[in-house]
C-alpha cells in the first residue's frame, strides 16, 4: 500500500489524502453523532423518571395514611359490568379492548393507546368509590408520549 503511495503523483497524493481524511471525518461523525444524541436521550428519560419517582415517595405517606378503600362493588352489578361501564364514563371504553373473569372476584382487563394518566385516574376513581383494587399491571409505552398499553387483573373489593 505504501509502495502505491509512493508511485502516485503529488496531485494524486494530495486528492488520496484529502479523501482519506474526509472518509475518516464522516465515519467518525456516522459513529459519534448518533451516540451523543441516545446518550443525551437517555439522561432525559433518566432524569424524568427520577421526577416521577421523587414524586411517588413525596406522596406515598399520604396514600398510606389514607388506608385501604372501603367501598364495594354496587350490589348486584357485576365486576365486569362495573368496569365496562366506568371505562367508558371515563372515556376509556375505546381503549378497553379486552376483559375476561378469573374466577375469583377478579377481572383481567387489557387497555391499549391509553393515556396513562387517565388511566390512572380511573383506577384511582375505582378504588375510592368500589373498593376495587389492582393486583397487578403490566404498563408498557404505546410509542407515543403518555399513551400506553396495559394489562390488569383488578379484584373487588
Amino acid at each position: 500500500m505504501r509502495e502505491w503511495y509512493a508511485n502516485l503523483a503529488d496531485r494524486e497524493r494530495r486528492f488520496v489524502l484529502i479523501g482519506g481524511i474526509g472518509a475518516l471525518i464522516l465515519l467518525l461523525l456516522a459513529v459519534f453523532l448518533p451516540l451523543n444524541r441516545n446518550i443525551a436521550q437517555a439522561r432525559e428519560r433518566v432524569a424524568t423518571k427520577q421526577g416521577d419517582l421523587a414524586f411517588i415517595r413525596s406522596v406515598a405517606p399520604q396514600l398510606a395514611s389514607a388506608g385501604p378503600a372501603t367501598g364495594n362493588v354496587t350490589s348486584g352489578e357485576s365486576l365486569v359490568v362495573l368496569i365496562d361501564s366506568s371505562a367508558r364514563e371515563s372515556g376509556l371504553g375505546k381503549s378497553l379492548t379486552n376483559s375476561q373473569p378469573t374466577g375469583d372476584k377478579g377481572l383481567r382487563l387489557r387497555l391499549d393507546r391509553v393515556s396513562f394518566d387517565a388511566m390512572v385516574a380511573w383506577l384511582a376513581r375505582l378504588s375510592q368509590q368500589h373498593g376495587v383494587r389492582v393486583e397487578s399491571a403490566e404498563i408498557e409505552s404505546a410509542g407515543e408520549t403518555g399513551l400506553v398499553n396495559a394489562g390488569l387483573v383488578l379484584k373487588a373489593g
